[in-house]
């Protein structure tokens, strides 16, 4: 493989274009040979209250290094002059002419490298195993290690790594005594991301998503961040949950399948659900409003959800103009869940402001939206309406 081939069809994140200085290493190829990259997150010691900080610390290595190439060429500059003054070179338009050192990554020929990804080796358990054992020797409490995707078909963009679960996990540092100690439900988990930041202050984290080489994706990448799991005493269990299935899998043989102990834990302790960026294909989002609602009539206490989503802009030709289709019927559904009346739950609908604190390195844009849904059971048995969110 020389380099990688983008389809019609390919989706691609581009979180990891905002971190500059970020290692993005293709580690290995998945069971479907999709390459694998990892990434490191920071999670910040001081707090950054907006973009612009960030932003800033994003751009120290660059300065940073500009700054000591500048101090090499006038120690130079000095040194060969013997500490004297310099008469400045002019050009011939009387212009200060400035003599450039040349860049140590400079190629023959000018412009960009081109960049082609080279296969390690094949995956495979053993392999693996052996990573994560070199891997724990370079272990630190705030890095968290995300192996991912980069290009996607579209039914498998949750291999990769969104603006929204960073935003999702930014508020769940900022809120720790809010999550401090609960059982908490991650729909559509993805890498798992949301899922690890939330088991350094939760107590049990179900991480859910469907198709067996994505839960073994999450899988992986909670055992790679082990480190900032164990200190706090939360665990992360990874399990299927289909949004298009009426009931949790149970078969003892299925991997990834639920107990009954965890079926009656889920129902009877779970005090909070979040997602993120999961609302890209309308048939999906109605399959996650379905869910809410079914989890959290089942749920005999009031329930917290938080969504994050991404306003993705498209230029489409049925409407010849700007349109967010995806994020329109998001907002649909939500409305539709806040009118509800069944007699058996009852959901309020807000939006969270943006502004808490930036825990990790990424472009916060203005599009990306936190929404908090209280759902209430009303314990009341009345016939259900005819409702487009609810009807199967």
């Amino acid at each position: 493989m020389d380099q990688i081939i983008f389809q019609h069809d390919t989706v691609l994140s581009d979180v990891h274009m905002h971190l500059p200085s970020a290692r993005h290493l293709m580690t290995r190829l998945n069971s479907v040979g999709q390459p694998v990259f990892i990434s490191r997150f920071k999670m910040l010691a001081e707090r950054h209250d907006n973009s612009e900080s960030v932003k800033d610390l994003e751009k120290e290595e660059k300065h940073k290094d500009a700054g000591e190439d500048i101090e090499a060429s006038h120690g130079e500059e000095m040194k060969e002059s013997g500490g004297k003054n310099v008469k400045p070179l002019l050009d011939e338009d009387g212009d200060l002419d400035i003599t450039h050192r040349p860049r140590k990554d400079s190629v023959d020929g000018g412009g960009r490298d081109l960049v082609c990804p080279v296969i390690l080796k094949q995956s495979s358990p053993v392999l693996e195993q052996e990573e994560a054992n070199l891997d724990d020797e370079d272990c630190s409490k705030d890095i968290i290690r995300i192996e991912h995707t980069m290009a996607t078909p579209l039914e498998d963009v949750g291999k990769q790594v969104w603006r929204g679960a960073l935003l999702l996990a930014d508020f769940i540092l900022s809120e720790p005594e809010m999550f401090r100690g609960a059982t908490v439900l991650d729909l559509g988990a993805g890498t798992g991301l949301t899922s690890i930041v939330m088991a350094t202050t939760a107590k049990t984290v179900y991480c859910t998503d469907v198709g067996e080489d994505l839960l073994n994706l999450c899988k992986r990448n909670v055992s790679l961040n082990k480190h900032i799991i164990e200190p706090s005493g939360g665990e992360v269990r990874v399990r299927q949950l289909d949004w298009l299935q009426h009931s949790l899998c149970t078969d003892a043989e299925t991997e990834f399948s639920w107990t009954e102990e965890e079926v009656a834990d889920l129902y009877d302790n779970t005090s909070f659900i979040v997602a993120a960026d999961v609302c890209y294909d309308d048939d999906l989002t109605d399959g996650l409003f379905r869910t809410l609602y079914r989890l959290c009539s089942n749920i005999s206490h009031t329930c917290t959800i938080f969504i994050s989503i991404e306003k993705r802009m498209n230029f489409t030709l049925r409407h010849m103009d700007v349109s967010c289709e995806a994020y329109n019927h998001f907002s649909h559904c939500l409305s539709q869940l806040q009118d509800l009346v069944d007699g058996r739950c009852r959901f309020r609908v807000e939006q969270v402001l943006s502004n808490f604190a930036q825990f990790l390195v990424y472009e916060r844009i203005e599009h990306l939206e936190l929404w908090k849904l209280t759902a209430t059971p009303l314990h009341s048995e009345q016939a259900q309406p005819d409702c487009d969110l609810l009807s199967s």
